[in-house]
């Protein structure tokens, strides 16, 4: 037993408490019973398979010759709520020394009864693994909380369903210990073969029956209505009545109401009656061939909306028992059973008719996954559960850890084609980002900007960021003592003497910092990137503009007039290109994105853009990216181009002339011209 980290079987535990589950459980036993070399089996039987009442059903687990290990009277009689509880009370009293004796390595649990949630209680305490089957499933009445909470207390699942294997995932189970195997009593139900059901017929309904020719009939009390139940059921017999079909009546189950269903069977005399045969139990082979070959199923056992689905046997499901469950079209629903009329033209539609074969619940293979898995168990692995929470808000907490770790800004971009908004932790990290073209008019620009820190700010509580306040990036002068912008260049049009810190520090009453938004890039490179540790560096920044950031002995320099990093706007030829700001012959008028994509329209409208493997579509804007496709391609002109960009970052004339007036102290720490290809490509 390598797989599951042990050299010794596993010993496994099969609880049954009813005829109901063993149908489920018993192709697991038969498989566990054939791998001996894997498996030690232990059966517990209680519950209602040890009533007279019910049929003694422990005694067909016997015929199917295995060895019960332990048998449970867990059943106070009783029938209403109170006995249900008292019977798991009882249950939890006897299991302890029963599972201290066994000393299982895993319990296998079925469905959802009170029995079955006194089983997974008492193991999930004594640290047993358990698994379940079926879990997952939607039905109706107390059944749902019942399996729902068996869900929450084993630690491995076996579903049938696609859907109740994300509805498990939904509950929060790791999907890594969740098996879709489909139902185990469909193994059976897809193979069963028995040319003689006729005698099976003939036994349990009498020698003048046919196929096709008379109805099963299995009706339980639905615990959260029982009053309502009984008169339901009342209605459903005094249907049959009228039908005038031989019927199949089962018994009730033992939860609360089937005493008083049972007074109602008698009250009518069904036991007497020449059309019915009331039967506490059938053996499941039996059962099989009875409901595949009868003309209609009626009531409100899972056993009609499930495997019935198997035959294509027509279903009328009666009530809210079984509401949540997955169907096939063989199931006619009655949700509001509330007069006989209604439930004898059901009978009308349903009776005689032949659906196809549904397979939601099972293809037949169900049980060799679940040996596989079962063998897949590593004991080794810790018991306690792991649940897969979603992503969550947390409460906001006051422990100084978190207070640190959720600390952030808001960081704006003001570019001369985007406006950015982004909440930025305190490690640099951007958690979100927002991004709107930068609109042309001032109080476009100054609304646009508030409606989107505006917007931040609120999903930065969502997010549980703490925001701490607002730095703002943007091109030209700005004085950043007085968040004022004080001129700006053509790329940002009405965007002189703007008092950005103001409105925003009203808005969000939050403290404001702006700058130039290559000071900005300065500052970041010294926090975060490369400039860190350094005590003198300059940052060169390209885009739609140029521009820059001096750091000096590890302090920002802004100069006498807030320009001085202006890099751009270095003149490097006097008779150069018009620039964005008013002068001639400055970097940006050589190497920005503007001077490449005018550059680039030039060559563009001479027809000496395009080479071999390259083109323009005609609903696209001829840019910068253009002209490096066509540089790389081997454009002459275009390589000429770029080179003439690159000087100007240099500082040299484009002849390779000796260092013009541009050239400063720092010049050496300036991006070299294939660095500026590179940053190009990105504009």
């Amino acid at each position: 037993m390598e797989k599951n980290g042990n050299n010794r079987k596993l010993r496994v535990c099969v609880a049954t408490c009813n005829r109901a589950d063993y149908s489920k459980l018993a192709p697991i036993m038969f498989g566990i019973k054939t791998e001996p070399e894997f498996f030690e089996l232990d059966v517990v039987v209680l519950g209602s398979h040890l009533i007279d009442d019910y049929g003694n059903t422990y005694r067909m687990i016997e015929q199917d010759d295995f060895d019960i290990n332990t048998r449970l009277h867990t059943i106070v009689r009783g029938e209403d709520e109170a006995a249900m509880v008292e019977s798991v009370g009882l249950a939890l009293v006897k299991l302890p020394d029963v599972l201290n004796r066994l000393k299982p390595d895993i319990m296998i649990v079925h469905g959802d009864r009170f029995d079955a949630l006194a089983l997974a209680t008492s193991a999930a305490l004594m640290n047993i693994r358990i698994l379940h089957i079926e879990g997952g499933e939607v039905s109706g009445t107390i059944d749902d909380s019942i399996r729902h909470a068996i869900t929450k207390l084993a630690h491995y699942h076996v579903c049938c369903t696609r859907s109740a294997e994300q509805h498990l995932i939904s509950m929060c189970e790791d999907h890594d210990r969740i098996l879709l195997a489909g139902c185990p009593s469909y193994d059976k139900l897809l193979s069963a073969k028995n040319k003689d059901y006729m005698s099976i017929i003939r036994m349990w309904l009498g020698d003048d029956v046919k196929s096709k020719d008379y109805i099963v009939a299995l009706q339980h009390p639905v615990t959260t209505d029982i009053k309502h139940s009984i008169k339901m059921f009342e209605l459903t017999l005094d249907a049959l009545i009228s039908f005038n079909k031989r019927t199949l009546v089962l018994f009730p189950n033992i939860d609360a109401g089937s005493k008083e269903m049972v007074r109602v069977m008698r009250k009518k005399g069904i036991e007497h009656h020449p059309n019915f045969r009331a039967v506490k139990h059938v053996p499941f082979d039996q059962f099989i061939q009875l409901v595949a070959h009868a003309g209609c199923m009626i009531g409100n056992s899972s056993c009609g909306v499930r495997e019935v689905g198997a035959f294509g046997t027509p279903v009328i499901n009666l009530g809210t028992r079984q509401i949540g469950r997955e169907t096939g079209e063989n199931v006619l629903h009655v949700r509001d059973a509330d007069t006989q009329d209604k439930i004898l033209q059901a009978l009308h539609l349903q009776f005689g008719k032949q659906y196809p074969c549904s397979k939601i619940y099972g293809d037949g293979n169900a049980v060799p996954r679940i040996l596989k898995f079962l063998k897949s168990i590593d004991l080794q692995e810790p018991l306690q559960k792991k649940f897969c929470f979603p992503p969550v808000k947390e409460n906001i907490s006051q422990d100084i850890d978190h207070i640190l770790e959720t600390l952030s800004a808001l960081a704006v971009d003001l570019g001369g084609t985007n406006l950015r908004v982004a909440i930025v932790s305190m490690k640099g990290e951007i958690v979100k980002k927002y991004t709107q073209f930068n609109p042309k008019t001032y109080e476009e620009r100054i609304n646009l900007i508030l409606q989107m820190c505006v917007e931040a700010a609120s999903e930065a509580v969502k997010l549980n960021c703490r925001i701490l306040g607002v730095g703002i990036s943007t091109g030209g002068r700005v004085n950043p003592r007085e968040g004022i912008v004080l001129h700006s260049t053509k790329l940002i049009q009405e965007w002189n003497s703007v008092d950005l810190r103001t409105p925003l520090s009203d808005t969000l009453h939050l403290p404001v910092w702006v700058d130039n938004d290559g000071n900005c890039a300065a500052l970041a490179e010294r926090k975060f990137g490369q400039g860190k540790g350094l005590e003198n560096f300059v940052t060169l920044i390209t885009g739609t503009g140029i521009g820059g950031g001096i750091i000096h002995q590890h302090e920002l320099i802004h100069g006498s007039s807030f320009c001085a990093a202006e890099l751009g706007h270095l003149v490097v030829s006097l008779d150069g290109p018009d620039c964005s700001c008013g002068s001639h012959g400055c970097i940006e008028a050589y190497a920005s994105g503007m001077a490449l994509q005018r550059e680039a329209k030039k060559l563009h409208d001479e027809d000496l853009l395009l080479v071999e493997g390259m083109s323009v579509p005609k609903d696209e804007a001829v840019g910068a990216l253009h002209l490096i496709q066509a540089a790389k391609l081997g454009n002459v002109k275009a390589q000429s181009i770029l080179r003439t960009g690159e000087c100007a970052v240099l500082g040299r004339s484009a002849a390779g002339g000796g260092p013009s007036s541009a050239r400063g102290s720092h010049r050496s720490q300036l991006p070299s011209g294939p660095a500026l290809w590179n940053c190009v490509q990105g504009i």
